[in-house]
């Protein structure tokens, strides 16, 4: 019997490591069961809401040529995470005459499919609200919700746990001089493009390291992007401002 092993690891909080385990465990059990592994496919640092993946989608293709017989996963999750996407690749397995497997769930029947897509679909949402409050805790704190802005260099340090401390900036001096310039030349009257113009000549550096442009320097007012509509210069915090939503067919914001 043909199987194709699948792993993911999604974050920051996990790495490679993840992926080696997860196949490993994965050899592991194809051997017992007496299948011969033709394929390992990997998504790195990638969330498990969408089907956007190389690997997932490089996967869905070799089993629709009929490559293997069988998928086999550490858990359905890895997979996706995705209530709809993981019913679809369920699916498409199923049309291409190949099983699901998971060292978790066993193998994959429409069962597990309703059941676990539901278990996940609810883990995402109560994740998205952890994070949400969390991140107003910390704006709360008068710390940053989210991001960076250019005058400022964020602050890396752990508490007696050792974990990460997050929201806490300090000013990068040369940066600084740079916002303040820019205020100035705004206020004598110069355009952003001719400040960004200026800026270009004299070789500094834009945010990212690029080169300064007319957005760079005014951004989008309502949005409070750009060095002169970022509230943060005048020492006012604003938080979910914007609020972001995956199109479900391009798993892009």
């Amino acid at each position: 019997m043909k199987v194709a092993l699948y792993a993911r690891y999604s974050s920051d909080n996990q790495r490679d490591a993840s992926i080696a385990d997860q196949l490993r465990v994965c050899r592991t059990h194809a051997e017992k069961q007496g299948w011969t592994i033709v394929e390992e496919y990997t998504d790195h640092a990638i969330s498990g809401a969408s089907l956007m993946r190389p690997g997932i989608q490089a996967l869905i293709a070799d089993a629709q040529r009929g490559r293997f017989q069988i998928v086999l996963a550490e858990a359905m999750d890895r997979l996706s995470r995705d209530q709809e996407d993981i019913a679809g690749v369920f699916k498409r397995m199923n049309y291409a005459g190949v099983r699901i497997v998971t060292l978790s769930e066993g193998e994959v029947s429409h069962l597990h499919v309703g059941l676990k897509g539901t278990m996940n679909a609810l883990f995402l949402k109560d994740l998205a609200e952890k994070t949400h409050r969390g991140l107003r805790g910390r704006v709360e704190q008068g710390k940053s919700g989210g991001g960076n802005a250019y005058g400022y260099d964020v602050v890396r340090r752990l508490d007696a746990n050792g974990e990460p401390i997050r929201g806490d900036r300090t000013i990068n001096p040369h940066e600084a001089d740079v916002v303040r310039r820019i205020f100035r030349d705004f206020a004598a009257g110069l355009g952003p493009r001719a400040i960004a113009f200026r800026l270009n000549d004299e070789g500094i550096s834009a945010p990212g390291s690029g080169a300064w442009g007319f957005s760079t320097i005014n951004g989008n007012r309502l949005r409070g992007t750009g060095i002169l509509n970022n509230e943060m210069y005048v020492g006012r915090l604003v938080w979910n401002r914007q609020r972001f939503i995956k199109d479900p067919d391009t798993g892009k914001l």
